[in-house]
């Protein structure tokens, strides 16, 4: 019989051994079937946009859900010049719980998840939004979640050929080498104009917290997919207005993308569509070869409650993960004091 007392914990050494155990490819893959799922039965969750505490410096927010039997929450922040300190820019670590008693049922960092999970849905939705048969894409920042956007890409939406730019070329140098052996045709370019040249698909993946035009109207030609899921919150944006005015607009849940978004630079009654219901089949998402698709990602609870709840049933299979004392165990419940009192007779003897 489980022990409910001890919580199964998903370390940062443990997450890595489970995805190499699994293989990256098919870990994204299946990854993003069980984002897709929670996305077909979208209306069973509580939603709630993110709750934000922001600073000059970043941003620290615990996003909840619930499904009504499981609950979930992740705490993340974003700190874009932790780079200059050697520090992460992402840092994350979520639970999953059991509704009908409270208790957790896991706890996971989520640092290297989140950008699992975050590139499972982006190559995820673009099968629904990108031109078919698109086999070029361009990512304009390639920083720490480009290698699992270009993997997830390949594996999920069929990507062959990958254009980078990033102001820095030493992180272009490093995406390049990671990738090495994925079996990708990467191109290295000299600016983001040069990166979008034959792209069927644009990835923007930037950190700095500020209105930036990482793409400028001129640059996006008919019939392009966008993926716009650089870190966003109020202030931070990637793409010219005028591009949003062309595109259809896809987000998760837009009363929190309206305020984190692209669309943020756009009056509150501008269309969008919830890509939920592209996926369920309830309204179009790509209707014609010259249309402009933009998914304005900003990263939504469910995909997390997906991705804890993806790794916590490998845990059975696969192990790597150590039970945790976190919860009291009295005699009888309402006895909390007699556990101190029991702790000083076994210290004594």
């Amino acid at each position: 019989m489980k022990n409910l007392n001890l919580v199964p914990f998903v370390s940062v050494d443990n997450m890595m051994k489970l995805i190499l155990d699994i293989g990256i490819e098919q870990f994204l893959l299946e990854l993003a079937g069980y984002v897709e799922d929670d996305f077909k039965r979208w209306e069973q969750f509580d939603k709630t946009a993110r709750v934000a505490s922001h600073s000059d410096e970043g941003v620290i927010e615990l996003m909840p859900t619930s499904d009504g039997k499981t609950y979930a929450f992740k705490y993340v922040n974003g700190h874009p010049s932790n780079t200059k300190h050697g520090l992460q820019t992402v840092t994350a670590f979520g639970v999953l719980s059991d509704v009908a008693t409270g208790y957790p049922a896991l706890l996971s960092e989520m640092t290297i998840l989140t950008a699992l999970r975050t590139a499972a849905t982006s190559a995820m939705i673009a099968k629904h939004l990108a031109p078919k048969g698109a086999q070029t894409m361009a990512m304009i920042g390639n920083g720490a979640q480009s290698e699992f956007q270009a993997i997830a890409f390949m594996a999920i939406a069929g990507i062959k050929k990958l254009r980078l730019f990033d102001i820095d070329p030493v992180a272009t140098q490093k995406c390049i080498k990671n990738l090495a052996g994925f079996g990708l045709e990467i191109t290295a370019c000299t600016s983001a104009q040069d990166a979008v040249e034959g792209a069927e698909i644009i990835t923007t993946v930037t950190a700095d917290k500020q209105y930036a035009t990482i793409l400028t109207d001129n640059m996006v030609g008919a019939g392009v997919h966008i993926n716009a899921i650089g870190g966003d919150c109020p202030g931070k944006t990637e793409l010219h207005r005028d591009i949003l005015l062309r595109a259809d607009i896809f987000v998760e849940y837009p009363p929190q993308t309206r305020v984190e978004g692209e669309i943020q630079q756009l009056p509150d009654d501008h269309p969008v569509t919830e890509i939920w219901q592209v996926i369920t089949g309830q309204t179009t998402g790509r209707t014609n070869d010259k249309q402009i698709t933009l998914f304005d990602s900003v990263g939504f609870a469910i995909e997390d409650f997906s991705a804890l709840r993806y790794v916590n049933d490998q845990l059975s299979t696969y192990g790597h993960f150590e039970n945790l004392d976190m919860l009291a165990d009295p005699d009888t419940p309402r006895d909390l004091f007699g556990m101190l009192l029991r702790a000083e007779l076994s210290v004594k003897n």
